[in-house]
């Protein structure tokens, strides 16, 4: 007789916050406010981003910071970890560690070290094999009806890409787009003839493995603090057919001026 198959198990991926930047275009709010910290209808964007993956079953949390970064460790009322650039090279989660950990870039090194350098750098934290995956999603981005589903966790887990991004309509800053989508909702670097590019909404789904060569040769933990972009890594990985993507066309602001701020706030 045959047996029963056996329940599927739930997945539950960390997720990575990126909080890092100086917020330039932001000033002078970003001068005393880390730009993560700025309210949008009556709550600061991180905080939003906590909420929301928290709502979509994500137990673990880190949030990379650099610029004005205590004011972020100090709004979640926790103390900063101990000094040392090598101590995510050996930190993991314990059932009894808090949900939101910090990846301190602007104390362990003095600045921040972008997308790609900053995931390597909180890497050890997020995923301990290459097959793990876990989100990564901008704390600048106002985004308040995505929902992180674990259906989409399970859906990736289940195909052999290194990376799943939500793309989104080109906003009036960014006409011209990152990525198309192709067929099977495979991403693409251009568009097909008689397609279009989409915007990268800074919210996706990865792979260790495309934090680990031959995609990017920057040491897990990123102990030499190697500052680096992410479009290129994704480009090649793009390349060779290993991401996909959809589009989302819920709101979705790239609080990216005090004008955009402004007007999600209610003001012209």
């Amino acid at each position: 007789m045959r047996l029963p198959a056996a329940p599927a198990v739930p997945v539950h991926p960390r997720a990575l916050i990126l909080a890092a930047g100086r917020g330039e275009r932001m000033r002078p709010l970003t001068d005393h406010t880390p730009k993560p910290l700025l309210v949008v209808r009556g709550k600061p964007l991180l905080q939003r981003w906590v909420e929301t993956l928290r709502a979509g079953g994500v137990e673990q949390i880190v949030v990379n910071t650099a610029w004005l970064g205590e004011q972020i460790e100090s709004h979640f009322g926790l103390q900063r970890p101990p000094d040392g650039r090598e101590q995510l090279l050996n930190q993991e989660y314990s059932p009894a560690a808090s949900p939101l950990r910090f990846s301190c870039e602007g104390r362990d090194f003095g600045y921040a070290l972008e997308t790609a350098g900053g995931i390597a750098r909180a890497l050890p934290l997020l995923a301990a094999r290459a097959d793990d995956m876990f989100w990564v999603v901008a704390g600048d981005i106002f985004a308040p009806d995505f929902v992180c589903a674990p259906a989409a966790v399970e859906r990736f887990a289940a195909s052999s890409r290194l990376a799943h991004l939500w793309l989104v309509p080109n906003p009036a800053h960014k006409p011209e787009g990152d990525f198309a989508i192709g067929d099977g909702g495979l991403a693409l670097n251009e568009a097909a003839p008689g397609g279009v590019r989409h915007t990268f909404s800074t919210i996706a789904l990865y792979r260790r493995a495309l934090f680990e060569p031959p995609w990017c040769d920057i040491l897990p933990g990123n102990p030499q603090g190697t500052a680096a972009p992410l479009a290129p890594l994704l480009r090649q990985a793009i390349a060779a057919g290993r991401v996909s993507a959809e589009l989302y066309e819920g709101a979705w602001t790239d609080v990216g001026t005090p004008e955009r701020l402004a007007a999600l706030n209610g003001g012209a």
